[in-house]
């Protein structure tokens, strides 16, 4: 009995670090979403609290589908320095197809994407998922698809660009190395 009684107390601890972990987790990084391939759920702030993070909301018919190549590229050349990217597909502008195994494909397949993509979701409007209700509060609502969102390490906007902007863009890049720069 006395085993077993040593092998609660780790797991006690445990569960109360995480659940301490995720009450201070940020407004922004409260929920989850169900990753593009698999069943498995994108635990926001187990994945990503602490981390600078670029989120965009994407569609695989869109005219910008292309950036998909130079975020992928972004991802790459700063992932080393911890910052991570999350694609969040999207039908509000009627670009996304509602299979998503063809959504995958586009993304995996034709566009080499490693970074993480969820399901598609609602991104503006009274049906916004958490996520992009927080990220509409601390700048503004995407206007488009490719609406790119750098967060610092504290779970802050430090800034949002338009689908014209691309993943290249001088102030893009300074949002990103300043996100990188941000303590925790």
């Amino acid at each position: 009995m006395k085993r077993a009684h040593w092998l609660m107390i780790p797991l006690l601890a445990l569960a109360a670090s995480t659940s301490s972990w995720a009450a201070g987790c940020p407004a922004l990084l409260q929920g989850s979403l169900p990753e593009l391939r698999g069943k498995e759920q994108i635990d926001l702030c187990q994945r990503y609290a602490g981390k600078p993070l670029v989120v965009i909301n994407t569609a695989s018919y869109c005219g910008f589908a292309p950036q998909f190549e130079g975020l992928e590229t972004t991802y790459k050349a700063y992932h080393g320095q911890g910052l991570e990217m999350l694609g969040v597909p999207s039908n509000d502008f009627k670009q996304e197809d509602a299979d998503a195994e063809k959504t995958a494909k586009v993304c995996y397949a034709n566009y080499g994407v490693t970074f993480t993509m969820s399901k598609t979701q609602a991104v503006r409007g009274k049906d916004a998922i958490p996520l992009f209700v927080e990220l509409a509060r601390q700048s503004s609502a995407p206007k488009w698809n490719f609406y790119k969102y750098v967060v610092d390490r504290k779970g802050k906007v430090v800034g949002s660009f338009s689908s014209l902007t691309k993943p290249d863009d001088p102030a893009f890049t300074a949002a990103i190395e300043k996100a990188i720069a941000s303590q925790p």
